[in-house]
Formats: structure tokens, sequence, C-alpha cells
């Protein structure tokens, strides 16, 4: 069984969701601390043509706080205006019709807890691009949390009974192969390859969010993208 463990991003780019295609299945770490200014619930889109970063608003976060201890804002209008913004930027992409309503879909899910609605959002990516993907979260099983580091993905791993583990690119400091393969265990690191397509009549920006894929290419195409990638 294959298996990757990874903090849950709001609408990631596609090398996470390569990872997640990879596996058989995907944990979202979400008993490990919140990051203030990652990409837990930021994200880059097209605005006018341009990189625009928006941010989903929280209440009371903090790196103090696990991610599945932080809310979503209480405040009813933020989901609107960020729609609004996506129309904005999208309503003249080709495939917008098809990829705002399942953005709409993601975005409007009524959940009070970030993890829960990020987490209900990668269920809609996941039907919608046929990603088979079994996805848990760490927080309800393991149990481990007095566990740090790579001991502690290694553990989620035995308990798994994973023969295979899948981290991304970054990761190669971290974790030792070694260490692993004395566990059973093989472990690679998915490196992206680049990835492009026509973004209106603009320079290429590599890398937004998956809506951004979503606006400009077909599911078939998208689902071709998941693959663009090689283990190291």
């Amino acid at each position: 069984m294959r298996l990757a463990i990874m903090q849950p991003y709001f609408m990631p780019y596609i090398g996470y969701l390569q990872l997640m295609n990879a596996v058989d299945k995907f944990v979202l770490y979400d008993d490990v601390n919140y990051i203030n200014k990652g990409w837990i619930n930021r994200n880059r889109i097209l605005v006018n043509g341009q990189e625009y970063l928006f941010t989903i608003p929280l209440k009371e976060a903090s790196q103090n706080k696990l991610i599945n201890e932080i809310y979503l804002s209480n405040d009813p209008k933020w989901k609107g205006k960020l729609l609004k913004t996506i129309e904005q930027g999208y309503k003249k992409a080709p495939f917008y019709l098809t990829a705002f309503e399942v953005t709409e879909k993601i975005i409007n899910f009524d959940a009070e807890k970030l993890s829960d609605w990020i987490a209900a959002g990668f269920g809609v990516l996941a039907e919608h691009l046929s990603i088979k993907t079994e996805i848990v979260p760490s927080s309800a099983i393991y149990q481990n949390t007095h566990l740090k580091a790579q001991e502690r993905i290694l553990d989620i791993c035995l308990q798994e009974k994973a023969q295979h583990y899948i981290n991304p690119i970054g990761g190669t400091e971290l974790y030792d192969k070694t260490v692993f393969e004395e566990k059973g265990i093989r472990l690679n690191f998915i490196k992206s390859k680049p990835v492009g397509y026509a973004q209106f009549k603009n320079e290429f920006v590599p890398w937004l969010s998956i809506i951004d894929i979503l606006m400009f290419n077909e599911v078939v195409d998208i689902q071709q993208f998941l693959n663009e990638y090689e283990l190291v």
C-alpha cells in the first residue's frame, strides 16, 4: 500500500494533487500546528491577468493551535467576495462554467473548522478529477501526537502497514531512506515536472492554485497533468 501525508491546503497547486493521486491512502495531517502565512488557507490565482494572492479569513488563528482547532471566520460575506474575485479573474476562461461550479461548491460547503472545510473540498475535487485515493484525517485515527517529525510519520506508515511512503520533494533533508527501509518501507520523494497551458494571452504563470488549472483545461488534460512527475 502506498501512503502520503500532508497538511491540508485549500485548493492547492498541481503538485499536491499529483501526490494525492500517486498513493492509495492520503492522510490529511491536521493535528499538527497551524502555520501563519503558509499555504493552508492561502493560494494564488490570476486576476486581471496578474498573479493574485488570496487568503481565507480565520477566527483567532495561531501557531499555538493545531490545524484542526482553527475555525473559519464567521463573517458571512467572505465567501461571496472570494467567489466574485474568482469570477472577475476567470469569467472569460474556456472552461469557466464547469470550473466555477466546482469551485463554488467547494467554497460554499458549510463547515466551521478549516480542516473539515478543506477535506470536504478535496472530496469534491477527487470526484471531479476521478482521483480514487482514500483521504483520511490524522486526528481521527493514529493517536500519536507524542511523537515528532520522522518518528511520527514512520509510526503512521507502520499503523497503516504501508509498503511505500511518498513525500513531497521538500522533505529530502528531513527523512532518511535507511530508517524507513529498516522497517520494510520504501521511501520516495515526488518531483513535479513543469506543467504548461494557455492562460488567456498572458505569459504563463506556473504553480497557481488548481482553480487556475480547472479554468483553462479539460478534465482529461488535468488527469494527464496528475501523472507529470517522477519519484526520486
